[in-house]
């Protein structure tokens, strides 16, 4: 019997990094679906991309700082990861200074997105 390939997840990540726990829960279950070789895809829409924000001071919030964890993705084979460039332009960003490299998509790719995935969690 031939095993079925696992199911690709992408995981729609929309909340900013510290106003919730939303955030870190999102990039847990990513590291969590990796860990078991799970195909994971991250795409940081609306409020998300400010997760990808360098040099990000939470001293004084008493939080760990998210980008640490974002760095670490690679490890776990988590490599595709994008963001909605209208939300980029918005938030008037660089991407070259995040703590990952994420590739930027419009819209059309990113329906595209939707389409070519097996499974959807948003955060």
């Amino acid at each position: 019997m031939v095993a079925a390939a696992p199911k690709r997840l992408l995981l729609l990540i929309r909340h900013s990094p510290y106003g919730s726990s939303l955030a870190r829960a999102s990039l847990d279950v990513a590291l969590a679906a990796a860990a078991f070789d799970q195909p994971v895809t991250l795409l940081f829409a609306g409020d998300g991309v400010l997760q990808l924000l360098p040099e990000q001071d939470t001293h004084a919030r008493g939080v760990k700082n998210i980008g640490r964890l974002l760095a670490s993705l690679p490890l776990y084979g988590i490599e595709q990861v994008y963001v909605d460039a209208q939300a980029v332009a918005h938030y008037q960003f660089a991407l070259d200074t995040a703590p990952l490299k994420a590739v930027p998509l419009d819209s059309g790719q990113i329906s595209e997105m939707f389409r070519n995935h097996d499974q959807l969690l948003g955060f």
